[in-house]
């Protein structure tokens, strides 16, 4: 039983170690002005269009989101989501603000490209202890669940995922565009960077870091 409690409590942190991860992943992403991941490339470009803070949008994304999984796939819905829910867009709008408006670090080049790796190596860490700790899956990640659902299992979750993630893109670049925003700032080097390294570098910590620390002890 004690072993029990032990591997829940493990878990749950390493839920929250993941979805902190992610959130400076986001940040990072923002900070670097090469783009963001595929989901925060739309949620940049809808709450540009609506002049709305970027956490509280997607914040009402998500929520969305979450019904439809209620609906559709409710047995992804654990205490994961509700955190990923909640935490990764508000902890990413603070690390912006602290970056841009406290500490008023000017974003040089040489540092922009280090957000940049930081981003891509933060997804891979969040994603691999997020997925390790079997907790839910966040909002975004039931997208491609529920596309393999629709389609009958026709289509991979790989292919799935892909098709959503151009989809959200393609969304987030009408709004940009439609608002007059820069669009290098939510689309460029760091979307593509993010859909070709978060696949093996998750794979990688998984395998070398989350799943090694979960069965410590």
């Amino acid at each position: 039983m004690e072993k029990k409690t032990a591997n829940a409590a493990k878990r749950f942190c390493m839920m929250l170690a993941g979805t902190l991860f992610i959130g400076v992943c986001v940040a990072a992403y923002r900070l670097s002005e090469f783009g963001a991941d595929a989901y925060s490339c739309m949620n940049l470009g809808i709450s540009g269009f609506l002049r709305m803070s970027f956490g509280n949008w997607q914040l009402i994304m998500n929520s969305a989101i979450l019904l439809a999984m209620f609906f559709l796939v409710r047995g992804c819905i654990r205490a994961g989501t509700f955190v990923n829910l909640v935490a990764v867009g508000y902890l990413a709008d603070f690390l912006c603000w602290l970056v841009r408006d406290i500490l008023q670090i000017p974003m040089t080049f040489p540092l922009r490209l280090l957000a940049l790796a930081l981003g891509s190596l933060f997804a891979g860490i969040g994603v691999a202890f997020y997925m390790t700790a079997d907790m839910g899956l966040a909002p975004y990640d039931s997208v491609a669940v529920m596309i393999q659902n629709a389609a009958k299992q026709r289509i991979s979750f790989q292919n799935a995922r892909i098709l959503g993630d151009i989809t959200v893109v393609a969304v987030g670049v009408v709004f940009c565009l439609i608002s007059g925003g820069e669009l290098r700032l939510i689309v460029g080097i760091g979307t593509i960077c993010n859909a070709l390294l978060n696949g093996p570098l998750i794979q990688f910590f998984r395998t070398h870091l989350a799943e090694p620390l979960l069965r410590e002890g």
